[in-house]
């Protein structure tokens, strides 16, 4: 599995700063966002460009680089990852042997740590381990301010993403409504990858007119 966690002070951050393709890889592209980095890195490493040259190659044809954070994890080689110089506050990146974390604005360079520490120590289902380590870098200081957006995404054996959760705005802590969610979407992922890829054996959807 590929996935990615997210959360921002801006609203609707994972809609522009996430990125995932099964069987390829996932590309997390933030700070001053550009969100066409994401499928373009994508549609690289899909080519059997190793994820090094795939970001190097996105960063070579933007003329903005410096204000760009982009992550990048594929089938080839080790995750790789940029910050470019205008990153906006405390800023950086942090790379584990099948993990990478990226911030800025955040209140202290140790969350990023915390984050990779938090996914390697955890288990269960890709999504879980990820919110563990998003909610692990919020507990730290996460954003120096307030966050108010937050969202998951996830991809496996199908074409499509098998969890693309998001809180696009919330007042009070959109981690904990993400996880909130979470708990709801995780015990049907399967059946509603079933429903798609073989109906006639799927599941019940439980509701009204159809128990």
């Amino acid at each position: 599995m590929f996935g990615m966690a997210i959360a921002s002070s801006s609203p609707a951050v994972a809609a522009r700063c996430a990125h995932v393709r099964a069987n390829v890889g996932v590309v997390a592209s933030q700070n001053i966002t550009d969100p066409s980095l994401g499928p373009r890195i994508l549609q690289a490493l899909a080519d059997g460009t190793p994820s090094d040259k795939a970001l190097a190659q996105a960063l070579a044809a933007t003329p903005f680089a410096a204000y760009r954070q982009v992550l990048v994890i594929g089938k080839n080689g080790p995750p790789v990852s940029h910050s470019g110089d205008y990153a906006l506050g405390t800023a950086g990146t942090a790379l584990g042997t099948h993990v990478a974390a990226a911030g800025n604005l955040l209140a202290t360079g140790e969350v990023l740590k915390t984050m990779i520490d938090a996914f390697e120590g955890a288990s269960g289902h890709m999504g879980a381990r990820l919110l563990t380590a998003l909610r692990a870098g919020t507990e730290r200081g996460g954003e120096a301010g307030p966050i108010h957006s937050a969202g998951l995404l996830v991809a496996s054996h199908v074409p499509w993403p098998i969890v693309d959760l998001r809180v696009d705005w919330s007042v009070e802590d959109p981690v904990a409504d993400l996880m909130a969610i979470w708990g709801v979407y995780a015990p049907q992922i399967d059946d509603y990858v079933r429903r798609a890829t073989d109906p006639q054996a799927a599941p019940s959807f439980r509701v009204p007119g159809n128990l």
